[in-house]
């Protein structure tokens, strides 16, 4: 019989400081697209061109993140592709 492992949650740790503002919204971005790239992944969606912004951002609704630009819906396209 097959066992159910436990998967303890990543430790986060705090961002190094001192780093351009422009760092810190693009790490938030990649983040941010990764997550509704896997979202998208787990609700059936593995193909890139249908994955369109309206679906994208009907994803970051049900999944309770802020309403993603057309940059951050074309990065979580790519991660779709690559992935």
């Amino acid at each position: 019989m097959a066992t159910a492992t436990t998967v303890r949650p990543v430790q986060r740790k705090p961002l190094p400081a001192g780093l351009p503002r422009e760092w810190y919204e693009s790490h938030n971005r990649r983040l941010k697209a990764m997550r509704l790239a896997i979202s998208l992944l787990d609700s059936g969606t593995y193909d890139a061109r249908r994955a369109t912004n309206r679906k994208i951002r009907t994803m970051a609704v049900r999944t309770g993140l802020r309403r993603p630009s057309n940059v951050t819906c074309t990065m979580v396209r790519a991660f779709i592709r690559e992935g």
